[in-house]
C-alpha cells in the first residue's frame, strides 16, 4: 500500500535523489527558472517552495538550513567582482518577493518532449511577486455606414 508515501523515487537510491534535488534547487535559485524533466520539476517545486519559506524566515537557524541543503556555488554578479552564493541571494532577492505570499512561489510549464528519448520536459521557474491582470480584449463595436440610400444599409466592424 502506498499510503503516505508522497516522494517521487525518480528510479534512483536515496543518495542519487537527495543529489539530484540539491543540485536542481541550486540551479534554480541562482537562474531563477531551468528547463528539467516534468517529474523532476514536480518533486522540485514541493522543496522550492519549501526553501522560499525557509528563506522568509531569515534567522540564522534559518541561513543554517537552508545551507544544509543548497550547494555552496559561488556565483558572480554582472558587473560585479563580489560573489553570490545561492543560499545568500535566496535570502536576499528572492524570499522578500513573496512576504505577502502564503505559497504557491513556482510553477510548472509543460514545454513538449526532448527529441532524444521524448521525454516530457517542463520549465520551472519563480512566479512574479506582483500578480499581472490580463488586458482586457478590445471592445468591438457595430457602427452603421451613413448613405445617401436608407434602404441599403451596411454594417462595419471597427476595432
Amino acid at each position: 500500500m502506498k499510503h503516505r508515501k508522497v516522494l517521487g523515487k525518480l528510479n534512483r537510491n536515496t543518495s542519487h535523489r537527495r543529489a539530484l534535488l540539491r543540485n536542481l534547487a541550486t540551479a534554480l535559485v541562482l537562474k531563477d527558472k531551468i528547463e528539467t524533466t516534468l517529474p523532476r520539476a514536480k518533486e522540485l517545486k514541493r522543496l522550492a517552495d519549501k526553501l522560499v519559506t525557509i528563506g522568509k524566515k531569515d534567522t540564522l537557524a534559518a541561513r543554517r538550513q537552508a545551507m544544509g541543503f543548497l550547494f555552496a556555488i559561488n556565483r558572480t554578479q554582472e558587473g560585479n567582482v563580489h560573489k553570490l552564493t545561492a543560499v545568500h541571494k535566496l535570502f536576499t532577492e528572492i524570499a522578500p518577493r513573496y512576504k505577502n505570499r502564503n505559497g504557491g512561489y513556482t510553477r510548472v510549464i509543460h514545454s513538449g518532449r526532448r527529441a532524444g528519448d521524448c521525454a516530457e520536459m517542463a520549465v520551472i521557474e519563480f512566479v512574479e511577486s506582483e500578480i499581472t491582470k490580463k488586458a482586457a480584449p478590445k471592445k468591438r463595436r457595430i457602427m452603421k455606414k451613413a448613405t445617401a440610400l436608407k434602404d441599403n444599409e451596411e454594417t462595419v466592424t471597427v476595432e
